[in-house]
C-alpha cells in the first residue's frame, strides 16, 4: 500500500467523517452494507451522538416503517409507552429485534428527558409499510387522513364507504402476490375507486393547510401529510404488483425508493428550523446510482431513494458508505476497493474517495462477497460518495 492510499484515511470518528462533507449538508445519508450486523448500526449510534452534541443535528431517519416509527418516536420524545413496546410496535422489518436499536431509543429518550420540546431529538422512518414478502393494508393511513378531515371539511366519503371499498386486509397483504400478480387487488374496481379517494383527500390536506394547521396543530398537519403520501404510496405499489409486465419486479423497487425519498423530503422540509437529519439505511437506497440486483435471473435496475433526493437537494445531501473487509473466511481479493482498504492500520476507517481516487495506480475490481446480502461497493461510482467508513473485520 502506497503513503497516498494511507493519506487518504483517518481512524473512524464522527468529526473525521463531517470534515469531508458539504458544510451545506442538511441531509447525511449513512449507508450499511447488508442488515444484521450490528457493527454498523453500532457505528451509526456513535455517528448520531457526535452529530447532535457537536454539529446541531436533531433528527434520525432509518429505513423502518414510516407509521410503526410514530410508536418509537412517541416514546423518545415524550415518553409515551416502554421501550420495550417501542421496540415491538416501532419497527418494521425485524429491527426492533437489534441491540443497536434498543440503545439508540434509550440514549434518544434519555437526552430528550431534560429538554424543552424544541431541542428533543425526533425519531422516524422512511419505508413505506412493506416487507419484502407484500405490502400493507391500506386501512390505516386512509382511515387515519379520513378521520382528521372530517371535523373540519365536509367529506364526500364516510368510514362505511371505505371499510366498503377496503374489504378484508389480507385480500391486500396476501405474499404470494409478489410472484403471482393474478392475485393482487391493486387493479380492481375498489382499488382504482380508493387510489381516486387518496388523491382527493391529499389534496384537500393540501388546499386546506392554512385552516388544518390552525384549528389542529402543526405536529398533527404533519402526520396528515404522512398518512397521505402513505395512502397514495401503498395503493400506487399494489397496483404495481397486479401489473403482468416483466418489468414488474424493478418498477416495484423503483415505487419503494421514491416512497423512501419523498419521506425524506418531508423530513428534511420539518427539520429544517431545527438542525440536520441523519438518514440509515443500505447504502443501495442511499447512494446517488441507479440500484442494481438481479431477481429470478433477470437484471433489474432502479433510482435509488439517495439519487432522487440528491437531485432535489443538492449538496444539501451528503453520502457516506459503508463496507467491511473480512468476515470469518470471506475474504477481499487484493484487487477490489475492499481489499485495497483492509490494507489501512485503521480497525476503523474514514476514507476520502477523492483522495483515494487519485492514489490508485490500477483499476479495481468489484468484489464477489461470498454472502449474497452483502453489497460490494462498485469501485467505479466512488466519486459520487462523500466518504467511505470501512470496518476491516466483522
Amino acid at each position: 500500500m502506497t503513503a497516498l492510499i494511507r493519506d487518504a484515511a483517518r481512524p473512524f470518528t464522527g468529526g473525521a467523517l463531517t470534515a469531508l462533507l458539504s458544510p451545506a449538508t442538511r441531509l447525511l445519508g449513512l449507508g450499511e452494507p447488508t442488515h444484521g450486523v450490528e457493527a454498523f448500526p453500532e457505528l451509526r449510534n456513535e455517528l448520531f451522538r457526535h452529530l447532535v452534541e457537536h454539529e446541531g443535528y436533531r433528527s434520525i431517519a432509518m429505513e423502518s416503517d414510516c407509521l410503526d416509527a410514530l410508536v418509537a418516536d412517541a416514546y423518545v420524545t415524550d415518553g409515551i409507552g416502554t421501550l420495550d413496546d417501542a421496540l415491538a410496535r416501532g419497527f418494521s422489518h425485524g429491527f426492533g429485534s437489534s441491540p443497536a436499536n434498543r440503545e439508540l431509543l434509550r440514549w434518544m429518550r434519555a437526552y430528550n428527558e431534560q429538554r424543552t420540546p424544541d431541542e428533543r431529538l425526533r425519531f422516524y422512518g422512511i419505508d413505506g409499510p412493506l416487507e419484502m414478502t407484500g405490502a400493507a393494508s391500506p386501512r390505516t393511513p386512509l382511515t387515519a387522513l379520513h378521520d382528521y378531515l372530517a371535523p373540519h371539511i365536509d367529506l364526500a366519503w364516510s368510514r362505511e364507504t371505505l371499510d366498503a371499498s377496503l374489504g378484508p386486509d389480507e385480500r391486500w397483504s396476501d405474499p404470494g402476490t409478489l410472484m403471482d400478480p393474478t392475485r393482487s387487488i391493486g387493479r380492481t374496481p375498489e382499488a382504482r375507486e380508493l387510489r381516486q379517494i387518496a388523491d382527493d383527500l391529499g389534496v384537500l390536506v393540501a388546499a386546506h393547510a392554512p385552516h388544518l394547521t390552525a384549528a389542529t396543530s402543526p405536529d398533527d398537519f404533519w402526520r396528515a401529510e404522512l398518512h397521505a403520501r402513505t395512502a397514495t404510496g401503498l395503493l400506487r405499489y399494489h397496483a404495481g404488483l397486479a401489473d403482468t409486465a416483466p418489468t414488474r419486479i424493478g418498477a416495484l423497487l423503483g415505487l419503494r425508493d421514491l416512497m423512501m425519498a419523498d419521506n425524506l423530503d418531508a423530513v428534511v422540509r420539518r427539520e429544517a428550523p431545527r438542525g440536520p437529519t441523519l438518514a440509515f439505511a443500505h447504502n443501495g437506497h442511499l447512494q446517488r446510482d441507479k440500484s442494481q440486483m438481479r431477481f429470478a435471473g433477470l437484471p433489474l435496475q432502479w433510482w435509488s431513494a439517495g439519487a432522487i433526493i440528491g437531485t432535489r437537494l443538492g449538496d444539501r445531501y451528503s453520502f457516506a458508505a459503508t463496507a467491511f473487509g473480512t468476515r470469518g473466511s470471506d475474504v477481499p481479493h487484493p484487487d477490489t476497493l475492499e481489499g485495497v482498504l483492509s490494507s489501512l492500520p485503521h480497525s476503523r476507517a474514514v476514507v476520502d474517495p477523492d483522495q483515494l481516487t487519485a492514489a490508485l495506480d490500477r483499476e479495481l475490481n468489484p468484489r464477489v462477497p461470498a454472502d449474497h446480502t452483502y453489497a460490494a461497493l462498485d469501485p467505479t461510482t466512488t466519486d459520487r460518495t462523500d466518504a467511505i467508513v470501512f470496518v476491516k473485520e466483522i
